[in-house]
């Protein structure tokens, strides 16, 4: 006789529904159940039953290796997505591999992401799009010179995304745009093109006070931010198989000097150099 859903479900209540329970496995197998119905049935052995033994744990048989989760939120996958891109590259990264790592099933992943692309494109927005908007605020309330803001704008880049995995991303997107077009687009007009506002609007701003010559707008900004860019490159390649690292901060500084040196006014009076903070 064949067992129904409902019989089923009935059968978790009632005492030594044995039945129950492989009517259930099989339907797991079938895909017509989730695998935490199956781990939180209790089997309850019926003593009118002569031959039963005790059952071996189902749990320990079908949990998987990695610790299990109530819930799995966005930002966890999100987590796990960015460190196998870092590692392997946008191409070679699978779903099955973010799910893994990142402590449950491929089935809960494709709740929250649709695609390998919208899981790339949460992990931009969370890890670096939400900065950039952080530091456009930041930079409309300063109250301080440009000098100064230009200095702690290169210096939070750096220890917020660059001295992190998020560093990691520029390397990727590099090597990986002309296979995918619609990443790269999505990338240069979130991250590039916002990035480099940033630059575009301290300098300007700096221009209009009387702090900074009068440098090409089409140009200051990707010359400001063109060492940054080199140090995250450098830091995820050749600063792998380097004996002497280069020292982040050592080089910022030297790199904020120069900058400085080259968009205040002659006849201006020598700004401080702005320091990485202690």
């Amino acid at each position: 006789m064949r067992v129904t859903v409902t019989q089923c479900a009935a059968g978790r209540k009632r005492a030594g529904s044995r039945t129950g329970l492989i009517d259930r496995v099989t339907m797991l197998v079938a895909g017509r159940l989730e695998l935490d119905e199956i781990v939180n049935w209790q089997y309850v052995p019926d003593p009118s039953v002569s031959n039963q033994r005790p059952m071996s744990s189902l749990v320990k048989l079908t949990e998987p290796r990695w610790e299990r989760r109530k819930d799995a939120r966005p930002g966890e996958l999100a987590a796990a997505a960015l460190e196998l891109f870092v590692e392997r590259g946008f191409s070679a990264t699978r779903l099955d591999d973010v799910a893994k790592r990142a402590g449950v099933s491929k089935g809960t992943l494709y709740l929250y992401f649709d695609s390998k692309d919208d899981l790339f494109k949460a992990v931009i927005r969370e890890g670096i799009v939400s900065r950039i908007a952080e530091a456009e605020e930041r930079i409309r309330h300063y109250p301080g010179s440009s000098a100064a803001l230009i200095g702690e704008l290169v210096h939070d880049w750096w220890e917020q995304i660059g001295a992190t995995q998020l560093g990691g991303i520029a390397k990727l997107m590099m090597s990986e745009a002309g296979n995918f077009p619609e990443l790269a687009k999505f990338y240069h007009d979130e991250v590039v093109v916002r990035g480099m506002g940033l630059f575009a609007s301290v300098i300007q701003r700096g221009i209009t006070a009387g702090e900074f010559r009068n440098v090409p707008l089409e140009f200051a900004p990707r010359i400001a931010c063109a060492p940054v860019l080199m140090l995250m490159l450098w830091r995820n390649s050749f600063d792998l198989c380097d004996t002497h690292q280069m020292d982040a901060r050592a080089y910022l500084d030297a790199h904020v000097d120069m900058l400085l040196h080259s968009l205040t006014m002659p006849n201006g009076a020598q700004k401080a150099v702005p320091r990485a903070k202690a």
